[in-house]
This record gives C-alpha cells, structure tokens and sequence, in this order.
C-alpha cells in the first residue's frame, strides 16, 4: 500500500509540474520565434544564406555527412537541424551560417541538458560543454559522461576524439566572419533582453488567461 501511494504521488507531482510548465512553454515558443526572425534579419546580407546549397556544401564537406557530435554517419531518419547555440534564453542562438549543423538525434537530444543550464561549468557555451564530458571533471552519475563512455569505452580514445570534434568545429564556425563578428554583442545584449521577453510573456499569458476565466465566471452566474 505505501510504494503504491508513491506512485500515486509520483504521477501526481508530474501532473502539477506539468500544468505549470504550459505558460513556461508559451515563454519558450516565443523566444524561438524572436530568435529565427532577428535570424532573418540580421543575415539578410550576409554572403552565404543557412538555406543556400553553398552553405549546405560547406557543411557536408566539413563533416562528411556524419554527426559532428559522435561521428555516426547520418541517415535520413536519424538527421535533424542543430544549434550549437542553443536557439533558448539561455543561450541566445541564433538560426545563421555557422551555428547551424546537422546531428544525429541522440546527440540532439543529450546535448539538451548542458543547453538547458544557465551555469556552465566545463565551457562558456552549451556545445563546448557537451563535447567536454570527458569523464575526468564530472561526477561518475553524470548522464552525458554516461552517454560518451557508451560510444567510446577506451577513456584516452574519448578523451582524445572529443577534442578533435571541439577543434573541428571551432574551426569551422571560425569560417563565417559575419556570424564571428556579432557574437559579442550577442552576448553582451541578448541575455538581458530575452530574459525579458519569457517574464513579459509570462505575465501577458497569466493575465489574459485570468480575464478570460473571470469574463466565462460571470456568464456562467449572470446573477451574482
């Protein structure tokens, strides 16, 4: 009786979570959309556009159509758009030449963890952060550590093509001087600003939904 009234907290506490994660949500969602518009504009003379078939070729022959992440060759099913800069307040990435690769969706998916986090402690950026979980800074629980030492049980090989895949690509981000010369002022500028734009979002959602629900309580008791 008690472990199943666990389970019923359990599934209870991740329902509540859940209800107050939806206008966090909304936040996001609205981030992003800042983040791929200010994208638009700010690239739209740039010499080489994310979409053009150049850029598409500078990143096949830079990676040869593997992850550039863990290296797997890349099929159509497994591929999907990457941000080294996660596109999140946090991080304030941004849709351009440079910042956008093609990984596979396992290292997509874990490199969520070290995107997520406002603090890093291994790197200044979530990408250099996820590629420095070499197993020799983190505790021996660390899931992304975890997750390297899956694909590379030899430590001195992890370690090893962990910083070539930093080196390759710093390298190749160091191709694009337009997107090189505006991170620091994305640095200094976006945080601050998209901070708040989620708590200006945020508020505009709780108030539009506290005068929707008090207009629906007073048609539902017009006498009251």
């Amino acid at each position: 009786m008690a472990a199943r009234g666990r389970r019923m907290k359990d599934v209870s506490t991740q329902l509540r979570f859940a209800t107050r994660r939806a206008k966090s949500d909304v936040a996001n969602k609205l981030v992003s959309m800042f983040l791929h518009e200010f994208s638009r504009r700010i690239s739209r003379d740039w010499e080489i556009k994310v979409d053009s078939e150049r850029y598409e070729e500078a990143v096949r022959d830079a990676f040869q159509n593997c992850c550039p992440y863990c290296l797997r060759e890349l099929s159509a099913g497994d591929a999907v758009i990457e941000h080294l800069d996660g596109m999140n307040r946090s991080h304030a990435g941004l849709h351009v030449p440079g910042n956008v690769l093609v990984a596979c969706k396992k290292c997509n998916n874990e490199k969520r963890r070290d995107d997520s986090k406002q603090v890093l402690s291994l790197a200044t950026t979530g990408w250099e952060s996820f590629l420095s979980h070499d197993g020799s800074r983190c505790a021996p629980s660390c899931l992304t550590c975890l997750y390297w030492e899956g694909i590379w049980k030899d430590e001195s090989e992890r370690r090893t093509v962990l910083s070539e895949n930093l080196s390759r690509i710093r390298s190749f981000r160091g191709k694009f001087a337009e997107f090189q010369a505006i991170i620091p002022s994305l640095k200094e500028a976006m945080p601050g600003a998209l901070a708040k734009l989620y708590s200006d979002c945020q508020l505009f959602a709780e108030t539009e939904i506290r005068s929707l629900l008090d207009k629906f309580d007073a048609a539902r008791m017009p006498g009251t």
